[in-house]
């Protein structure tokens, strides 16, 4: 920004904000948008409004705050999302407030109108205070609720279908015993299940687009925890305990 660069790094990097580079956000979906950051970006950053709470790159509801208070338009920012997208840098980039090297944004994240949607839901909603409303408040992460209940030795966890970084339970029991534990993932970002408690840690394979994580274990009386060992996704809260009676 004229004010000094801030890099968005994961799945959103942002470079110096120009006077050419504002995206016409006129025909955008920000729907769409908001539930393709969710299912694409989510895994990343953390945004508040849209419910994610990705760690490996920087948080979002800082991203624009002081630029927006500066008077700088929505449309600004989602011009310079939608570049980054489009072109996203080779050049490594550090987090401003921790300085550690941030992971490079995959190309083609998204595509074509997609594009446009994407830039234009951040463009409205980084940095901005406040809760979604109307259509947009009813896209967002699911939050993990309820109990898991194993049954005849299989223990079932899916993982968020709209790719927020949760489980579809908040918890689970089983019985002591040999346990088959599967998490099936629909979503496009990469989940597995994992366990660990009582001496036990154990990883499934880490799963997309329709492909379950499992693991098999012999489990004692106690509490374990059930996680996503992909980097970062625990520390987002991808976790919940298990009871074994």
């Amino acid at each position: 920004m004229r004010r000094g660069g801030l890099a968005l790094g994961g799945c959103i990097a942002v470079a110096a904000l120009t006077s050419g580079c504002a995206e016409s956000n006129s025909h955008a979906n920000v729907v769409n948008g908001k539930k393709l950051f969710v299912g694409r970006c989510g895994a990343c950053h953390t945004l508040a409004r849209a419910g994610t709470k990705g760690v490996t790159g920087p948080n979002l509801d800082f991203a624009f705050a002081q630029a927006r208070r500066d008077g700088e338009k929505s449309s600004t920012f989602a011009g310079m999302v939608h570049e980054q997208i489009t072109h996203p840098s080779r050049i490594p980039q550090h987090d401003p407030q921790t300085g550690k090297q941030l992971p490079s944004m995959p190309a083609n994240l998204v595509k074509g109108q997609d594009v446009t949607d994407v830039a234009a839901y951040v463009g409205m909603v980084a940095g901005a205070p406040g809760k979604d409303t109307g259509a947009l408040s009813s896209v967002g992460v699911a939050k993990a609720q309820g109990t898991a209940k194993e049954t005849n030795g299989t223990l079932s966890i899916p993982a968020d279908p709209n790719g927020g970084l949760s489980y579809k339970f908040a918890n689970a029991t089983a019985t002591a015993g040999k346990v088959t534990i599967d998490s099936k993932n629909d979503a496009s970002i990469g989940h597995d299940i994992a366990i660990e408690g009582n001496g036990l840690s154990e990883h499934g394979k880490v799963v997309q687009g329709g492909g379950t994580s499992t693991i098999t274990a012999t489990l004692k009386p106690g509490t374990y925890t059930f996680f996503c060992s992909v980097p970062g996704h625990r520390q987002a809260g991808m976790q919940g305990k298990l009871v074994v009676k």
